[in-house]
């Protein structure tokens, strides 16, 4: 069952608001990364309610945050899909999925949790390179080939057949309601890369001078 957007709403006010100590120290282990611009406050709130009820227009994603919600549990391939989702497609800061992740996960560990959201935003101890940005359509196809995971969660795209459940086609989306995509994948890689490398390079100017 996906989430009211006056619930989500609420949910992430009390996300920023929860004391820190139960979370992260509130920064990335990479100081120049703490300088990165995310998305406004308003745009944010609509892409994260969006990430959280899945319903980004992107199957596996809403598949995996839809099975998050009603089982308090994801496979670790699509941790790391739904994370690098909201940071790098959605550009929205990568300490509130933490949060999220916290606050739902019946297996959550502060330090795993903490690990891979530093991973998967690049911000972390050990991550991938910033400029790595999965493809939803790519890993959907890579790690559920024939789509039972997406139709065994989504249910609008259970009787969709073949390769376009993966990325539906806009005739399936206003037959079965499923939304548009909220962003567009490769506008949004491209200006992820330019957001993270502007970032840094302001923050190692910033810590230079302290």
């Amino acid at each position: 069952m996906c989430l009211p957007v006056y619930l989500v709403t609420l949910l992430l006010q009390s996300l920023i608001t929860l004391p820190l100590t139960q979370h992260s120290m509130n920064k990335p282990f990479k100081p120049e990364y703490a300088s990165i611009t995310w998305a406004s406050s308003t745009l944010s709130v609509t892409r994260f309610a969006a990430w959280i009820s899945g319903k980004t227009g992107y199957p596996i994603i809403d598949a995996a945050m839809r099975q998050l919600s009603q089982q308090k549990f994801l496979p670790n391939r699509l941790r790391m899909v739904v994370a690098s989702f909201l940071c790098k497609d959605l550009h929205v800061d990568w300490r509130l999925g933490e949060r999220y992740f916290n606050s739902q996960l019946v297996d959550g560990d502060f330090a795993s949790n903490n690990g891979g959201w530093g991973f998967s935003s690049s911000a972390g101890v050990d991550p991938q390179p910033y400029f790595r940005v999965f493809n939803p359509k790519t890993q959907s196809e890579r790690f559920d080939p024939d789509g039972m995971y997406i139709r065994t969660w989504v249910r609008e795209l259970s009787a969709v057949r073949g390769k376009e459940i993966h990325s539906p086609g806009n005739e399936v989306r206003r037959v079965t309601g499923y939304p548009r995509e909220i962003v567009v994948h490769d506008v949004q890689r491209k200006r992820a890369v330019e957001m993270y490398k502007e970032g840094i390079q302001r923050g190692k100017q910033e810590n230079a001078v302290l």
